[in-house]
């Protein structure tokens, strides 16, 4: 008797869940293949949120990953505003909140992050804005028409690009931070204080290393110094946090709010992958694994997850990078991600820059800005754990 396939499941409808269902396909993946998402939208590209669609540039139907024809014709079911709320690994099935219940040969859960909630009173207000979803981005937009201010809290990714792009909106923008200068623990202080100046030049007001007491009203940040800061919208980006709830309460492995995986994305579990900002992943050419939060790194997951679980032997090998844009500036990173002790900072004039990132006298990372050859050539000396320039 031949047996029926049961197919895929992949839990998450970002860039490493609709990754992981194309490369099932593509890898001649048998059965169906069902992207089950809690998000109300088709899978999109989030790093325009922050960037040309929160300053009004570009419109949502430039987001999508892939036109809607896409799922039909590579027969992938798409499942939306559908929360799987159990998984079963001896009966190999995910059971949703709906009631509904799919069983699988193999399954993907690409659950990705939601933004962390600021720990203080207020924090949770619901007038207060987080940014990741493309629902919480419209609801933005919409109200930044109206405002005239806004105080961001955090210097992450999120909120310094998130910063520049309301006050190129014309908003008196205010950005609240712990941190002595954006992005200094990550990034060095040479690259911090350039971030800071690219700020400053765009209107953005910096309150750096202040303590955020509490949130009144969803709109009045009080700091602990007995000062505050109002806006007509307040922003919250203080981190994110990896969803490996349903992993955990299966029994899954997970370490530092992740679920391990190897370089094949394979969990412990039989034929179980995970991908994406919720895998803590062994990367194959550093040897250990990495906490990572990149959207290329999500496709790249992915993408591995998928083929694998058709039955290849793809897996991920790759220097983590990402771009970001801070107003008119973009800067390509390229790193290890797991710390440095030396950032050597190169000013080529005109304000191009590079700063190189070593440990022990080893390469471990670079970032660029305007200089495309360093960039490059660095993710290869990156990779080759060559000597520090």
């Amino acid at each position: 008797m031949t047996r029926t396939s049961n197919g895929l499941v992949v839990v998450g409808g970002g860039p490493a869940g609709l990754a992981a269902a194309s490369a099932y396909r593509e890898g001649n993946g048998s059965g169906p293949v069902r992207l089950i998402s809690a998000d109300v939208d088709p899978p999109y590209n989030r790093p325009p949120l922050t960037k040309d669609f929160l300053r009004g540039r570009s419109t949502e139907d430039e987001l999508a990953l892939q036109p809607a024809s896409f799922y039909a014709e590579h027969e992938i079911e798409l499942m939306l505003d559908q929360r799987v709320e159990r998984l079963d690994l001896p009966l190999r099935s995910v059971r949703l909140a709906s009631g509904l219940s799919f069983d699988y040969d193999a399954c993907v859960l690409a659950t990705g992050s939601e933004p962390a909630v600021l720990p203080v009173p207020g924090g949770d207000d619901p007038a207060v804005v987080w940014l990741r979803f493309l629902h919480q981005a419209r609801s933005l937009r919409e109200t930044v028409e109206s405002a005239t201010s806004a105080v961001v809290v955090g210097t992450g990714f999120i909120g310094c690009e998130a910063a520049a792009s309301l006050a190129l909106r014309g908003l008196a923008v205010t950005v609240v931070s712990s941190e002595e200068l954006p992005q200094l623990a990550r990034l060095g202080r040479d690259a911090a204080e350039q971030i800071a100046g690219w700020l400053r030049t765009a209107g953005v007001r910096l309150v750096t290393a202040a303590e955020v007491e509490s949130i009144s009203a969803g709109r009045r940040v009080n700091l602990a110094d007995g000062t505050h800061h109002e806006g007509d919208v307040v922003l919250t980006a203080v981190g994110v946090e990896p969803q490996a709830r349903l992993a955990a309460a299966a029994g899954v492995a997970v370490e530092h709010g992740r679920i391990v995986v190897d370089e094949h994305m394979r969990t412990a579990e039989p034929d179980l992958y995970a991908a994406g900002d919720v895998a803590f992943a062994l990367n194959g050419a550093v040897g250990r694994h990495l906490v990572v939060e990149h959207w290329g790194e999500a496709e790249a997951m992915g993408e591995v997850a998928g083929s694998c679980a058709a039955g290849g032997t793809s897996s991920w090998a790759q220097v983590p990078g990402f771009w970001t844009e801070i107003g008119d500036h973009t800067l390509k990173y390229s790193a290890w991600s797991d710390g440095f002790d030396d950032a050597r900072y190169v000013d080529h004039g005109s304000g191009s820059f590079t700063v190189w990132y070593g440990q022990s006298g080893v390469t471990v990372g670079v970032l660029a800005h305007e200089a495309d050859d360093d960039y490059e050539s660095g993710m290869t000396m990156v990779e080759e754990a060559a000597p520090l320039p």
